[in-house]
């Protein structure tokens, strides 16, 4: 998978949001976009990573501590 389809999936997207809103005025769009994509990817490189977080949070480029607060945030400990 390219990056560029990635990002065709993610205007996709978009665009059936905004087509669902009928014409209401989004809010708050880019924490929920992040909230969103972050669980999924979180949940696909740890899986990956055989759940190992010093491996995880490297190959996302964070840090440690970093990764294991977003994954409490996303109740994934």
């Amino acid at each position: 998978m390219s990056k560029k389809h990635i990002e065709d999936c993610v205007r996709e997207s978009l665009l059936g949001y905004f087509s669902d809103l009928g014409g209401e005025t989004p809010n708050g769009m880019y924490d929920m976009l992040v909230r969103v994509v972050e669980k999924p990817l979180l949940e696909v490189v740890m899986a990956q990573a055989d759940h190992n977080q010093s491996r995880a949070a490297e190959w996302l480029g964070l840090n440690r501590n970093t990764l294991r607060k977003k994954l409490v945030e996303h109740k994934m400990l």
